[in-house]
């Protein structure tokens, strides 16, 4: 797949150790969106790799939007939708954030819906410079062509929503599709963990038997694999493209780093290569900082927040520095 070209900067970088050798942290977290930009400079690093960002067709926006609104009636609380915006104010605020490359994930509920995305997914790219082409897919038969298809016309980078679809990955309708997506090594954005909704296929079960068949995959799990983090950190572990995305984890409105169990903090600590920043903006009842903020409350480290913030998504993403 083709890769981003993006400017020069220079990406030389000091890093503080402590006594014990572990990466301390030297860089101050930031406290507001405006602060970002500083925080990746005193990390040195170029930018932003944000994997989970959605960019959708407007009516179907507006229906997602709608479904916020009502938040409280699906999950007991409210959703406010923090950056509703136009288009073009959304791609320049992710822009001014840092994020380099901009995808614009979208997901079907029903079937014969996921063509016509991607077909959407193929313009609103073409006319962005640096907006990632996305497509995705839906359990049906059609998935065995138009998954190629929209490989062959140039998509990067595919996200599947379990709970919103209500189908399960393990469907054996859904073997050409993935069969594909391993051959072109394009990374998947799955949403399969059981919150803020359980669905009927979401938990890792299924992802696993995927993955059995299908070990080349490059699975990002979504939001960690909230709430089955341990079951989702094994498959990270256990498959080299299996990697967790961090979209909303830490952030305060789910958990706080000071929530954060010890024994799966050092266990992120290990996967430090496995974690990619995602941040499900716009869709987001806080701002963007809200999740930057939260991960260096792990206090793991500018080591770990350099590979979380950029590195880790710029390897799969496969873009250059």
């Amino acid at each position: 797949m083709d890769d981003f070209t993006l400017p020069d900067r220079n990406d030389e970088t000091v890093r503080s150790v402590a006594a014990d050798g572990s990466d301390a942290s030297s860089a101050e977290p930031p406290r507001t969106d405006a602060d970002i930009p500083a925080y990746l400079d005193a990390l040195g690093i170029p930018g932003l790799a944000d994997i989970h960002i959605h960019f959708l067709p407007q009516n179907v926006l507006d229906k997602v939007w709608a479904y916020f609104d009502a938040a409280e009636a699906s999950y007991g609380y409210p959703w406010p939708i923090h950056y509703r915006y136009d288009t073009e104010t959304r791609l320049n605020i992710v822009r001014d954030l840092g994020v380099r490359a901009i995808p614009a994930l979208t997901y079907p509920h029903k079937p014969g819906m996921a063509a016509w995305l991607n077909e959407w997914n193929r313009e609103f790219a073409a006319a962005h410079d640096d907006v990632i082409h996305c497509a995705t897919l839906y359990a049906e038969p059609e998935s065995a062509d138009y998954v190629p298809e929209a490989l062959a016309a140039g998509a990067r980078l595919f996200k599947v929503h379990i709970q919103v679809g209500g189908f399960s990955p393990d469907d054996h309708v859904l073997d050409r599709a993935w069969a594909a997506l391993a051959e072109a090594q394009v990374p998947i954005v799955i949403h399969a963990g059981s919150e803020p909704l359980p669905g009927t296929y979401t938990g890792p079960q299924a992802v696993a038997k995927v993955l059995e068949r299908f070990p080349s995959l490059q699975f990002v799990i979504a939001h960690m694999g909230m709430p089955e983090y341990d079951a989702f950190a094994d498959l990270a572990e256990n498959y080299s493209g299996v990697h967790l995305d961090t979209t909303m984890y830490a952030s305060g409105f789910f958990s706080s780093p000071a929530e954060v169990d010890p024994v799966y903090r050092q266990r992120l600590a290990g996967l430090q290569d496995k974690i990619i920043l995602g941040s499900d903006f716009p869709n987001i009842p806080y701002p963007y900082v809200d999740q930057i903020s939260g991960l260096a409350g792990l206090g793991l480290g500018d080591d770990w927040m350099r590979s979380v913030l950029w590195r880790n998504g710029a390897r799969v993403l496969g873009l250059e520095s």
